[in-house]
């Protein structure tokens, strides 16, 4: 480090497993381009039980950080443990950034912001539904409160765990049309548009969360995973012609909004794209 430098800004990622995070190139490459410095450091921690994510938390203002990222299995976990949330984290009931000021912890949710921004990036103003999101995690979560704000939108939600969708289905009541479906097959029926919002699909699974046989060519399907940037999903999207979202997108745009969170300031997309495909490179390889 050259004397005189101001000290870098230190910014983290916490959840597991996270080696193949983009995020370090994606905030590093942001910062310079708006002339700071950054470190981002990822925080893998498997099988973190509230104290042990209470300490982690208490202790990143002592260390000097101004924010973290927080990403699976932890973005329902840490909403107990912060000081604040943003009304969005607060609606999503999932935090994927924390801010850290003044000794307080704030949450806020990205992912839904980014989220809105990547689809009507791919696919144009409004999405054209029904919306069949399979999901209801932190991701899956965030998804479902973006998609509420369009107008007139029916969302189809369906997870593993019926409970979590029933959760996220009544937290939404009176704020978008969300129904439960016992089924992926019963959510894809007929639907316009799908959502990967779980990590199936993700490396070094190669499964998907919908069954092939159910994507129809006139459809648009999302897909949150990045790596690999064409999951099993896309690319059998893509082969029969159907519109298609990698989580470049997402990833992108949720990194963006954190990124101004944490520095106040907007850096330029072009810097985190070509951070993000240098990133994942290797991964597509």
């Amino acid at each position: 480090m050259a004397h005189g430098q101001a000290r870098p800004i230190l910014l983290g990622l916490i959840g597991s497993p996270i080696a193949h995070s983009a995020s370090p190139a994606m905030h590093e490459a942001a910062a310079e381009a708006v002339g700071l410095r950054a470190h981002y450091q990822l925080i893998d921690v498997p099988g973190a039980d509230e104290a042990r994510l209470r300490t982690l938390l208490s202790s990143l203002g002592p260390i000097g950080f101004s924010g973290v990222n927080v990403t699976y299995p932890y973005k329902e976990a840490v909403l107990p443990l912060l000081d604040d949330l943003s009304p969005g984290a607060r609606a999503v009931g999932a935090v994927n950034t924390i801010v850290v000021r003044d000794g307080r912890l704030t949450g806020h949710n990205t992912d839904m912001t980014g989220f809105s921004r990547a689809l009507t990036q791919a696919f144009g103003p409004p999405p054209e539904g029904p919306v069949a999101l399979i999901g209801a995690g932190g991701v899956g979560k965030a998804v479902a409160v973006a998609l509420a704000g369009v107008p007139g939108l029916e969302i189809r939600m369906v997870d593993a765990d019926p409970a979590k969708a029933a959760a996220v289905a009544a937290a939404l009541a009176g704020h978008g049309h969300l129904r439960v479906c016992r089924t992926v097959e019963e959510a894809v029926d007929g639907a316009r548009g799908i959502v990967n919002g779980t990590p199936v699909g993700m490396l070094p699974d190669r499964g998907t969360p919908v069954p092939l046989a159910l994507l129809r060519p006139g459809m648009w399907v999302a897909d949150a995973v990045y790596s690999p940037l064409w999951t099993p999903l896309l690319t059998a999207a893509a082969r029969i012609g159907a519109r298609t979202m990698t989580g470049r997108a997402l990833a992108i745009h949720q990194a963006l909004d954190a990124f101004a969170l944490f520095t106040g300031r907007e850096a330029p997309p072009s810097a985190m794209e070509r951070a993000f495909d240098r990133a994942v490179a290797p991964l597509a390889a």
